[in-house]
């Protein structure tokens, strides 16, 4: 058995770090077991999906490595959707209701209010012949919902373990509206069918949905003559570093704004691959290792702190043990080289931010003079061309012994003379870069 995965976007909004999560943690499953990730196109509501938003869905996966060995629209599929309706219809599986919506919530305002859980009453499995006639005279359509069996369904969890959900409990869904629109339920079951899609991994809000779904799944099998059902891994939802929920600040934690921001795809991976397990976070830029060692069994229970801080110093972590010739095309765009590279990375917070030392190295910046006396002190003493590391040592035990300046009076003053800030990467490194002419003309005050 081929193990088979999908992640099933909506083209109806952007990828944020929940959904992509999901995305990974199905992606690494199936990669780790030589399996196959299919991406479902989940479009089945046309007056909300756009080409758009699919383009950027597709964009970040690729952005993040998630690969896709093969790819399709639901909206492709109605036909095979409209024959399995009609076949649950002649099994009397799927019934049409005609409540508004308002008289369906007030119907629940009254359950609540004698203590009882709001689940749908079937009370249009008792239509009269004359009843439906009246509501087809009043322009009333038809919504269709699936009868459940009103008994336990039970599965292995690979996350949560044994796990029962009695159908009693819950309203038979809405599969189709009234205007003829099938909602997510039906149109997944039958693909996951007819796709083979061996493992669901998704979020534990989908634990009640997937006791509707195996039944919806067993009467489509039972149609088509052929098909298994999946087993299904239901892990934690992401909460904010704050214990709060995610849904207010979607729009900066979308992968397509990170991007943006300079983050680092790996950096990205590396965190959402291993958040919520016992793994520890480690920055891991290779997505095969990540896969390899990939395991449900390590997945806890609990929910999974998302913060932002924590991404952005793994992305730091990152740069800091990045070889140059694995940024090397990102780099030259910019203009920076290996050596520069080597010197700066490990002050970097962003790639881009090499940018900067850059300018401090070869370009132009202003110089801040503490005491003019020193600084020019100083420039006398700059070795000759070609400088080294090791000519930094050398020059600065020049200018204590000339000045008298010894740690941080001596190299404070030097450090901001020479690159204009008070902190950055080592200054024996970038001494050598900027060469001696820059060197004397910025400890004389001078821009450059």
């Amino acid at each position: 058995m081929t193990v088979t995965v999908r992640f099933a976007p909506s083209p109806t909004g952007k990828l944020h770090v929940g959904n992509m999560r999901a995305a990974l943690w199905n992606w690494l499953y199936a990669r780790g077991r030589g399996g196959k990730f299919i991406l479902r196109i989940d479009d089945t509501d046309e007056e909300r999906s756009t080409k758009a938003y699919e383009e950027g869905i597709k964009r970040d996966l690729e952005w993040l490595g998630l690969f896709w060995d093969e790819t399709f629209h639901q909206s492709a599929r109605f036909p095979e959707y409209d024959r399995v309706a009609d076949a649950l219809r002649e099994q009397g599986l799927l019934y049409p209701c005609y409540e508004t919506a308002e008289e369906l919530e007030r119907k629940r305002r009254l359950q609540r209010a004698r203590g009882l859980p709001p689940v749908y009453d079937r009370a249009a499995l008792q239509y009269t012949e004359s009843e439906i006639e009246k509501f087809r005279a009043e322009g009333r359509k038809a919504h269709w919902r699936f009868k459940l069996s009103h008994k336990p369904v039970e599965w292995n969890d690979l996350i949560r373990g044994a796990t029962s959900v009695d159908t009693a409990n819950v309203s038979d869904p809405v599969l189709i509206r009234e205007d003829g629109m099938y909602l997510y339920t039906l149109p997944s079951c039958i693909d996951d069918i007819d796709y083979g899609v061996t493992h669901v991994i998704r979020g534990e809000d989908h634990v009640t949905n997937a006791a509707v779904q195996i039944e919806i799944m067993r009467a489509y099998i039972a149609i088509k003559g052929a098909g298994a059902l999946p087993s299904f891994a239901h892990h934690s939802l992401l909460i904010g570093a704050d214990g709060q929920g995610l849904s207010k600040r979607l729009g900066s934690l979308s992968i397509e704004a990170m991007r943006e921001d300079g983050l680092e795809a790996a950096a990205i991976t590396s965190l959402l691959a291993r958040l919520g397990t016992s793994e520890a976070v480690t920055p891991e830029p290779d997505l095969a290792k990540l896969a390899a060692s990939f395991d449900l069994s390590k997945v806890g229970r609990a929910p999974a702190r998302f913060d932002m801080a924590e991404l952005e110093a793994l992305n730091a972590k990152l740069l800091h043990e990045t070889a140059y010739a694995s940024v090397a095309g990102r780099l030259e765009a910019i203009g920076v080289d290996a050596a520069l590279w080597d010197a700066v990375k490990g002050n970097l917070l962003r790639l881009n931010d090499a940018a900067y030392w850059r300018d401090v190295a070869r370009g132009e910046i202003d110089p801040v003079i503490e005491d003019k006396a020193f600084a020019e002190a100083a420039a006398g003493l700059v070795p000759d061309d070609p400088l080294t590391e090791e000519s930094w040592a050398a020059f600065a035990d020049a200018v204590s012994k000339a000045t008298g300046a010894r740690g941080k009076k001596l190299y404070m003053p030097l450090r901001l003379a020479l690159t204009g800030v008070a902190k950055g990467p080592e200054m024996a490194p970038l001494f050598a870069l900027m060469g001696a002419e820059k060197a004397r003309a910025r400890l004389r005050g001078e821009r450059g």
